[in-house]
């Protein structure tokens, strides 16, 4: 049996080469990589993101958390990505204007393009103007938005208005995720869905597209 709870901690520790040695480990098992991920690697970044919040851990950490999620993902790339699926739709995601974190958005993105959407990563410190080109160009059935930091989240709303004034907002459903975010949040800036993780993106990205 394979120890989900050592992977974890090793993510959320920074050990990137230990965290690294238990994804092969893992995978050299036949766990499967979904597995991996979200009993092994979204606890840790859940843990690391709140303590972050909470002032118990400091930026230092957080990157070194980052480094270490990083090298255990691109480990499971291959398979988390592999487009067995039929296709679902179209998607454009970023993280907002003024926050540099990628991680959480790179793992949704790796879960989208696995369950059959096609994805354009506009990656991180993305303004509202941005979003609102990138939707102009048509053909998108969903625009994604992260945040990781509190100060960052203002943003999400000011895309959201943005994409009213250019007459958008109805061409695009919006979905928001991200550590300090919530489904109060996401209803009060007028947003479509809200995801706690990866996994319930998925859900939440393919209830959106059958509406």
């Amino acid at each position: 049996m394979f120890n989900f709870n050592e992977l974890t901690d090793s993510v959320a520790d920074g050990q990137v080469a230990k965290a690294t040695e238990l994804t092969k480990k893992a995978l050299a098992a036949k766990v499967p990589a979904k597995d991996v991920l979200n009993k092994g690697l979204l606890p840790a970044m859940n843990r690391v993101g709140k303590d972050f919040e909470d002032g118990q851990i400091f930026l230092p950490e957080l990157l070194m958390a980052g480094d270490a999620m990083k090298a255990s993902i691109g480990l499971l790339r291959p398979e988390l990505s592999r487009k067995g699926a039929a296709y679902t739709g179209k998607c454009a995601i970023g993280t907002v204007e003024g926050d540099l974190h990628d991680i959480g958005k790179n793992i949704v993105i790796l879960m989208l393009e696995g369950n059959g959407w096609e994805v354009t990563d506009l990656g991180i410190d993305v303004p509202p103007q941005r979003f609102c080109e990138e939707i102009k160009k048509g053909g998108y059935d969903l625009l994604g938005l992260s945040a990781l930091l509190t100060f960052t989240m203002p943003k999400m709303p000011e895309t959201i208005k943005l994409l009213k004034e250019a007459g958008l907002r109805e061409k695009v459903k919006v979905i928001v995720g991200g550590v300090p975010l919530s489904q109060s949040f996401a209803n009060q800036i007028g947003a479509d869905a809200y995801a706690r993780d990866a996994v319930e993106a998925v859900v939440k990205a393919r209830e959106l597209v059958k509406k």
